[in-house]
């Protein structure tokens, strides 16, 4: 699992392969950890339509930064699956603090990327 201090982080890096371009496409974006596994979680407010989850799709490895930390890390859509509410629930907790993000964890499209250990920066 994920280091508690890493977890606790505001924002991760994603690095994915352009599916066009093959050029590396560098993402900030919100995440939760899962609380068991070296697994991430974010939500998609753009769904299929985002360029990092239409690459995630076409070349699931990727590079993932937290922190200093660095990964390796393949993504999936996991909506329908059993991690789609826990996704959820666990992303939308993390950051809803006084926000209204109700509509977002409810329509948004839920994405793992499970990371292998972290190499040194």
């Amino acid at each position: 699992m994920l280091a508690a201090e890493l977890a606790a982080l505001d924002f991760c890096y994603v690095t994915t392969t352009g599916r066009t371009t093959g050029r590396p496409h560098r993402i900030e974006i919100w995440f939760a950890a899962h609380p068991e596994h070296d697994t991430i979680f974010m939500l998609s407010g753009g769904r299929e339509r985002a360029d990092w989850v239409r690459n995630l799709v076409a070349a699931p490895r990727c590079m993932v930064e937290i922190g200093e930390a660095q990964f390796v890390g393949y993504g999936r859509v996991i909506e329908g699956t059993d991690e789609d509410e826990l996704a959820r629930t666990l992303v939308h907790d993390k950051y809803a603090q006084g926000d209204d993000l109700a509509s977002w964890r409810a329509s948004a499209l839920p994405v793992a990327i499970d990371l292998t250990p972290p190499t040194e920066s």
